[in-house]
């Protein structure tokens, strides 16, 4: 039988220095599985090197996207702050808007449906803005003239008012902790009432203090003389530190800030600093009732 002859490449290879030949013989199959595992080698290589130059664009991507994120969150807290601003001067306002109302006996109230802010801008006329401004001449006049009226006559220090037309729910002295077993000692007397019923101050003073109070809520404190009066679990406040108040004017409204399970008022009187009993002062007083004043506006 005749054997068929494997084709093969001949490498011929000689010696520098003896001069001999030899030769190798390489069959076509092993050359030809050499190119495909370079080819194979050269495909593999370039999949590595595409696969991470695609994983260095999204880390590249993704750190960009993080500086993007960054600058948001810091623009954001910004925005924040300046939130936080405005709402703080618009407190301010509204507290000042109180006080000027409180002032002149002033109630305003927008007439109308609830929906009216949506039928368009309302743009105050000629008419109307003269009449503001003879509305702010009069109401400085009318200023000038209290404050003239409370140099003649002199700051009435003693507490001779009930704060608010409600019912005496718990006393000065001893008494069990409504949020627990244990006694403690009740410096002041509560006065129930609903939700924003009108907190007048009982004697004519300086308010020394307006503001939070651990467990007291909203607080407001006025200086008369030697005595010291305290309302507190305010639901709203109309005064401010170092303003001059007289005898039932306003000074905030019933309310539930603090520790309370009801709505009431916590009243207090401090005689040089020390808590008194507020009933002997309540007992002789009269409740505070709002006189309607006959002002041409």
């Amino acid at each position: 039988m005749k054997t068929m002859k494997q084709e093969y490449f001949v490498v011929v290879l000689a010696h520098s220095l003896r001069g001999r030949l030899r030769r190798i013989h390489i069959p076509h199959q092993a050359v030809y599985a050499i190119l495909t595992l370079a080819l194979l080698g050269g495909i593999s290589v370039f999949g590595f090197v595409a696969s991470y130059a695609r994983m260095a664009w999204k880390v590249a991507n993704y750190n960009h996207l993080r500086k993007d994120a960054d600058a948001m969150r810091v623009r954001y807290q910004n925005l924040q702050k300046e939130v936080s601003q405005t709402n703080q001067q618009l407190a301010s306002l509204e507290l000042y808007a109180n006080e000027v109302s409180v002032l002149f006996g002033l109630k305003q109230k927008l007439q109308g449906p609830s929906d009216i802010a949506m039928q368009g801008k309302l743009v105050p006329s000629y008419a109307e803005s003269v009449q503001d401004y003879d509305f702010l001449r009069n109401a400085n006049t009318l200023s000038l003239l209290t404050s003239s009226s409370r140099r003649i006559h002199p700051l009435s220090g003693t507490p001779n008012l009930w704060p608010i037309d409600g019912r005496l729910l718990s006393g000065f002295g001893q008494r069990n902790d409504p949020f627990g077993d244990e006694g403690e000692f009740h410096k002041g007397v509560d006065l129930g009432a609903p939700i924003g019923t009108p907190v007048h101050v009982t004697a004519d003073g300086v308010v020394r203090f307006a503001g939070q109070m651990s467990g007291f809520g909203l607080v407001v404190m006025v200086e008369h003389g030697g005595l010291e009066t305290l309302y507190a679990h305010l639901s709203k406040m109309y005064v401010h530190p170092g303003q001059e108040i007289r005898r039932g004017e306003l000074v905030g409204a019933v309310g539930t800030t603090g520790r309370v399970t009801a709505p009431h008022l916590h009243y207090e009187v401090h005689d040089n600093g020390r808590p008194v009993n507020p009933y002997q002062y309540l007992a002789k007083s009269n409740v505070f009732h709002q006189v309607a004043k006959d002002f041409p506006f």
